[in-house]
């Protein structure tokens, strides 16, 4: 059973408005990155090449900005900002094994901008040299900085922080004016730049793009103040996408500037190249301080929402690990235990020191976090579920294209981490369900394969005139009540519907349907189900209540099969010592299978059990002249299964004497043109006349084949009656064939 998800980590928050999740997002989009390494991104890979990396990171940001914004309209959104909304759309499932890499991911880049914080003071380093008397660290500044920010954020909590976000956006937008208002630096024509000027030996492509992605992920630095708005329904979806869309165009306009005022050495080498370019140099590093904190404060007011809502919804294996993360402090619910948790993680990362090595994890990670979501996304348009019902709407194939860049650019990345990463969230995902019960994955996919089905089944249906008799495939429906009492029907059944063919197993339950005959019905359905599973059948199965059996036949033929085109083929069964009653129930099915001009198909099976699969005989009359083709279509059918696939088919052809020639050079004739497929050394045709008995002469051509099949006709089997149906008796297994559609072999 699949354990309920919290409604909610508790508290009422602070009724935020639209612009602090503006704020927050468009701060941590022009963060970092932008001060430190655009620059050094321009230079590697020349203007164009950086409106590539532009436009390829927003292919995938784009799209998870819009597939979060449509999720933050499924339901009433509450505190966890992403995972929150994952988690309450798609399931605690799916949500935790995202949630967790998505937290990791938020709290590495708490790290990652506290590192960025401490190169705004690299200008001073000659300053703090002589003072100290030791060569510059940037540990020195980014250590105690990461400290007292947590320490902010324990204390004073997430009114403070949104507090500051408007210092620093202003603060951010006056240096972005000042530098655009900046000259090229000195000795620099504007005119000497070019589209595609870079550095000798540039770093690869894909190595630039990992170090700059994350420059573009902070569109979701907002989404983690869900729980803190007033109406996140309407905050995150305006808020996220405006972001996103003003952020691309700045980095676009900041990567042309810099292309056309410093060159490409310059540019790859100095971090803080944009202060030489403008007009007031010193207002870049109060910017990248300013932007930086800002970034901090939003990851670190973000990471340990997460962290609570993960708590909250018991997805750690411990109740003591659940219930010490998702408690919270005061009347807005702060998450003070995960946030002391988040800042442990962000003083191991920021020991690592390494601007480009942290940014790579990051974006690794957030790679991870938006190709599952987007994974998800597309999976829950197809899916079609009623329980997801978005106000503001993506498309499918944006969500798609956003799945598709992120798994893409993480294998280009690093294979190795990217294959390590993929399978870390899959055993986190496989352990959160082991855990909880439930496969949130599977129900998706269910939706999916049922919008599918339902699409390909009208598809079909309606494209049924349009067939020619060479695209004929099997289409087999089978009612009986012996299912359970024997196991050959069911085997041939999964041999003819294998590859080719589709098939409708239907368990007669004898009866009036009412409330008892239904659980009998249901308690049969579970039997079969696993019966199918067990044998790795592609056989649909049901059950059918009615009077009779007869009835129940009549019915079955007269409903469309699963593929979504007509049942063509009967099947019916039965054993030579069988009672009288059940060869009259095959007769009448013949009967009406040719009434309603479906094939007759007529397994007679014993103890042989089909032997050892490897010999299948197609007898040939005057008679059968209309079920030939059908005779030896099925044939092939069954060796394209694996339990055949030593097996060969041998066809004898019996002819009175005054019809050889013409008959024997029709078969030939279509063996040479490949109508019919075999060898000549295959195909054995014999006169009869008064001296040949075709009995005795079945018997001792066919007597160890494992499948021997004949024509059936309907108005000889009801002129002779069952006996028509046990000649023959030295035979093992027998199939009789009816054929009531003109079938061709191409």
């Amino acid at each position: 059973m699949t354990t309920p998800i919290a409604e909610g980590t508790g508290g009422t928050g602070h009724g935020f408005g639209t612009a602090p999740v503006f704020l927050a997002s468009i701060s941590t989009i022009l963060g970092a990155v932008m001060f430190l390494r655009f620059g050094f991104a321009v230079g590697q890979v020349g203007l164009l090449g950086t409106v590539g990396l532009i436009v390829v990171g927003h292919l995938v940001t784009i799209p998870t900005a819009l597939a979060i914004a449509e999720i933050a309209t499924n339901r009433r959104v509450e505190g966890g900002g992403e995972y929150f909304i994952i988690s309450r759309s798609f399931g605690a499932t799916i949500g935790g094994a995202i949630g967790i890499s998505l937290y990791v991911s938020q709290a590495v880049s708490v790290a990652f901008y506290m590192i960025a914080f401490a190169e705004a003071f690299r200008p001073l380093a000659p300053f703090l040299e002589s003072v100290t008397g030791f060569g510059f660290d940037p540990r020195v500044i980014s250590l105690p900085a990461t400290v007292g920010l947590a320490g902010v954020v324990l204390t004073k909590g997430a009114d403070l922080g949104v507090k500051a976000l408007w210092i620093v956006v202003g603060i951010l937008a006056m240096s972005l004016v000042l530098f655009f208002l900046g000259g090229p630096i000195d000795g620099v024509e504007q005119s000497d730049m070019g589209m595609f000027a870079a550095v000798d030996n540039p770093v690869p492509f894909i190595v630039v793009f990992a170090i700059v992605f994350p420059a573009f992920t902070g569109m979701t630095a907002g989404v983690g103040l869900s729980g803190d708005l007033a109406n996140p329904g309407k905050s995150i979806p305006l808020g996220v996408t405006s972001a996103t869309l003003v952020g691309m165009v700045v980095y676009v306009l900041i990567a042309v500037k810099m292309a056309a005022s410093a060159p490409p050495d310059a540019l790859a080498g100095d971090q803080l190249i944009m202060s030489r370019i403008a007009l007031w140099g010193p207002i870049i590093p109060i910017g990248l301080a300013a932007a930086t904190v800002s970034s901090a404060i939003g990851s670190i007011l973000v990471a340990p929402r997460t962290l609570q809502a993960l708590g909250g919804d018991t997805v750690f294996p411990t109740a003591r690990v659940n219930s010490f993360l998702s408690s919270g402090t005061g009347s807005s619910n702060e998450p003070r235990n995960a946030t002391i948790v988040t800042a442990a993680i962000a003083i191991v990362t920021v020991a690592m020191g390494n601007i480009d090595a942290v940014a790579r994890i990051i974006s690794m990670f957030f790679m991870l976090t938006y190709g599952a979501l987007c994974s998800i996304s597309a999976l829950e348009h197809f899916a079609a579920r009623p329980s997801y019902r978005p106000s503001f709407r993506s498309k499918w194939y944006l969500s798609l294209i956003g799945a598709v860049m992120s798994f893409g650019l993480m294998l280009q990345m690093d294979p190795v981490y990217a294959i390590l990463a993929v399978s870390i969230m899959i055993v986190l995902y496989r352990v959160i369900r082991s855990q909880r019960g439930g496969d949130d994955l599977a129900a998706i996919f269910t939706g999916v394969l049922t919008q599918a089905t339902r699409f390909s089944q009208v598809k079909l249906q309606a494209d049924v005139g349009n067939r020619t008799n060479d695209e004929w495939r099997p289409a087999v429906v089978m009612v009986n009540d012996r299912t359970f009492r024997r196991s050959a029907p069911i085997q041939f059944f999964t041999w003819l519907t294998h590859r080719y063919g589709v098939g409708t197993y239907l368990h007669y339950v004898e009866g009036d349907l009412d409330r008892e005959t239904y659980q009998e019905s249901r308690q049969h359905l579970e039997r079969l189900v696993q019966m199918m599973q067990a044998r790795r059948s592609a056989i649909y199965v049901d059950t059918l209540i009615s009077p009779s059996k007869v009835s129940a036949i009549a019915q079955s033929l007269q409903v469309p099969g699963i593929s979504g085109m007509e049942n063509n083929c009967l099947l019916m069964e039965f054993s030579p010592d069988d009672e009288p009653a059940i060869l009259e129930e095959v007769m009448t099915g013949v009967r009406l299978a040719s009434a309603g001009s479906v094939n007759s198909l007529v397994l007679r099976h014993a103890e042989h059990f089909f032997g050892q699969r490897g010999l299948i005989d197609v007898w040939l009359t005057l008679h059968d002249y209309r079920n030939a083709n059908l005779m030896i279509l099925l044939a092939y059918i069954l060796l394209g299964h694996q339990d055949w696939e030593r097996g060969q088919i041998r066809i004898f052809a019996a002819f009175p004497r005054t019809n050889m020639d013409e008959r024997q050079q029709e078969l030939h004739d279509m063996i040479h043109s490949g109508r019919l497929p075999i060898s000549a050394k295959n195909l054995r045709i014999f006169a009869l006349d008064d001296n040949i008995d075709l009995e005795g002469l079945v018997r001792s051509k066919s007597a160890d084949s494992d499948l021997v099949m004949f024509g059936l006709n309907e108005s000889r089997l009801h002129e002779r009656g069952p006996d028509y149906l046990l000649r023959h008796a030295e035979i093992r297994d027998a199939l009789f064939v009816g054929a009531e559609e003109r079938i061709l072999i191409e």
